[in-house]
């Protein structure tokens, strides 16, 4: 019930945490729920409007996340907008699938208790300080997010609801135990067999290639002749952090700075506080009267905590015995604030408060006095900031003069780099999928395989890489993409045609030596005259890494009755496979048959959920709105 009470704590602490319980909410489900109404709607689902905004919030939720995960490689792909707009296209689908489901469990009566919805919270990992539940922390990122508790409840409940329909479905679904049997005997099928593999390279020296193979190769495969395009470039890098060792920082600058900085170097009072919270209702007088009653009982000795779990309306803080854990001034309500400070010592109980929320009994249990850092602790942290803050101020300085001279001397970067004092650097020539390093940026090849820096070949404007990192850039030279002639990759197709041919002439011996076994039995001679021999594998399972995965699945597709043959591996070579023996499990443990019952129910039911929400929405109305542009 004091969500606002905590609406103006800040930090860098609490942000972090905010932006990891987000993205949890992100991997729940839950992320999309935090969003409030837009009169443009995105989809119209049966007449349900999913906003605009709710689109935006959930698909830049879901691209932290990704560039959290993926990093430059995610840059890389969001620089394709057609990426970006499937991307986008994908997320909106998701909130549509959630709006039907939303729908059908209401229209199915589907509900989830308030008791539900508070083991929930309880025992979600990003509201847990130590494995337990704090409901300061709950309240600090529920705040921050832009909501209020009552609010997320409800959001909470539709995502709960939603996992109810899905376990439902989940539930209707089983198998029998001869099912599950039959299903554990396949997977537990052992299979024995004999292989001998063909190496094409036994064949390459009787192939031969002419001109009219050589020119029908080269133009059905012309693309993979083609060259990258590819620059080489010139260019200055300078960053902030380049520039601080060398910034000069005066005692009376230290002391200046900590003067003018106190706030930083002094800790506030805290206070630790518990309360016990009776709402006003309909009835004000009633409730102060009962507010009154509990602050009698406080006040003869009784358990402050066990009487806040069991009395007060904050049900969470109730659940830690009414703890608030630490407060500083400017963070409560007024009214609460005022009484929270006004006690003297740990353990005593305020008189009873009436704030906007209701009304408060308050017990100081924990006193942080306030702290004043001196500054002779604090003298080399305060230099360091200062030689920071003069770097970035010189940063913007030399900026502004890179920005002028790239400009005015544009097909050269040698005073640039004066004026930065720093290196001009300059590649080979790389093609987007080599460049490394600093050249790998987006933002960087964006502009050096743009049209007008290849044709120009001046200086480009300052690019901007990251918080006081700048690049200039200049293509000097150009190599553009084209198709190698014939002339020129002759190897290379008659490599690859050598290979080709090869292993078309491995596949077809080997078949002769199948068609021998099936005929006679017997094909030794015809191995003897490669010089290969048999190798007996036994007891091959289905996830075995005995043999090539090739050798494998063909091994399980054979039978008795046809139980030999010729398959292409990986490598470039052929196999010749025999199937020997098939070994069937008949005991299986009683445990094994239930857990294959089990997963088995879930894969049907995993696939019913899935056709009913194919057909959800083949009998919804569903109107898109024109998709925004992507940024």
């Amino acid at each position: 019930m004091l969500e606002k009470m905590r609406e103006g704590a800040t930090g860098i602490f609490a942000k972090v945490v905010l932006g990891l319980v987000i993205l949890s909410f992100v991997f729940a489900g839950v992320g999309s729920y935090i969003n409030s109404g837009s009169e443009v709607p995105a989809a119209v689902v049966n007449g349900e409007e999913i906003s605009s905004l709710t689109l935006e919030r959930a698909y830049q939720n879901e691209r932290g996340r990704m560039e959290s995960q993926l990093g430059e490689l995610f840059s890389q792909l969001a620089a394709n907008p057609e990426y970006l707009s499937n991307f986008r296209q994908q997320i909106l689908e998701r909130l549509v699938s959630e709006e039907l489901l939303d729908q059908f469990a209401t229209e199915s009566g589907m509900r989830v208790s308030d008791e539900d919805v508070k083991r929930a919270i309880i025992e979600t990992p990003a509201f847990q300080l130590g494995g337990q539940f704090d409901n300061e922390r709950f309240k600090l990122l529920i705040a921050q997010s832009g909501m209020q508790v009552n609010e997320f409840k409800e959001l909470l409940r539709g995502d709960l609801t939603r996992r109810q329909l899905s376990d439902a479905v989940l539930a209707s679904n089983f198998t029998l135990p001869s099912e599950a049997k039959s299903a554990l005997r396949l997977q537990k099928q052992t299979r024995t067999a004999r292989v001998v593999k063909v190496p094409a390279s036994l064949f390459s020296d009787s192939i031969e290639i002419n001109d009219e193979e050589r020119n029908a190769y080269y133009s059905a495969n012309i693309t993979d002749f083609d060259t990258q395009e590819k620059v080489k470039v010139e260019y200055i890098e300078l960053e902030a952090s380049q520039l601080a060792s060398e910034m000069e920082v005066t005692e009376q600058e230290i002391e200046d700075y900590y003067q003018s900085n106190q706030s930083r170097y002094r800790s506030d009072e805290q206070r630790r506080v518990s309360h016990i919270l009776v709402e006003l209702g309909d009835d004000e007088e009633a409730s102060l009267e009962n507010a009154q009653g509990l602050l009698d009982i406080a006040r003869t000795g009784a358990d402050f905590a066990s009487l806040a779990k069991e009395n007060s309306a904050d049900t969470f803080s109730g659940e830690n015995g009414g703890d608030l854990d630490w407060i500083e001034k400017g963070q409560m309500d007024p009214a609460f604030e005022e009484a929270a400070f006004s006690l003297a010592q740990v353990g005593d109980i305020s008189d009873v408060v009436k704030s906007e929320f209701g009304f408060h009994i308050i017990k100081l249990t924990d006193l942080k006095e306030e702290q004043v850092k001196e500054l002779e602790d604090v003298a080399d942290e305060i230099r360091l900031a200062i030689k920071q803050e003069k770097a970035v101020e010189r940063f913007y300085d030399i900026q502004t003069q890179v920005e002028e001279l790239a400009f005015e001397v544009p097909d050269s970067l040698g005073e640039v780099a004066a004026v930065a004092n720093v290196d001009v650097m300059t590649s080979a020539l790389f093609s987007r999928d080599e460049a490394e390093g600093v050249l790998a940026n987006p933002i960087l090849l964006e502009q050096v395989f743009s049209e007008n820096a290849i044709d120009e070949k001046i200086n480009s404007d300052v690019l901007s890489l990251g918080d006081n990192h700048i690049v200039v850039v200049r293509v000097i030279e150009h190599s553009p993409r084209r198709t190698q002639a014939l002339e020129e990759v002759k190897m290379l197709v008659d490599a690859a045609l050598t290979q080709e041919k090869a292993l078309e002439a491995a596949k077809d011996w080997a078949n002769e030596v199948k068609h021998a076994l099936v005929e006679t039995g017997e094909a030794e001679t015809l191995l003897a005259s490669k010089e290969l021999a048999w190798e007996t594998h036994e007891a091959i399972i289905r996830a075995s890494n005995e043999v090539d995965p090739e050798v494998r699945t063909a091994l399980f597709k054979l039978s008795q009755d046809d139980k030999f043959d010729v398959v292409e591996l990986a490598g470039g070579d052929v196999a010749l496979v025999e199937l020997q023996e098939i070994a069937n499990p008949e005991q299986f443990d009683e445990n094994e048959v239930k857990s294959t019952q089990q997963r088995l129910a879930r894969q049907i039911g995993a696939s019913s959920f899935q056709s009913m929400l194919e057909e959800l929405k083949a009998s919804a109305d569903i109107t898109y709105a024109k998709t925004a542009e992507t940024n």
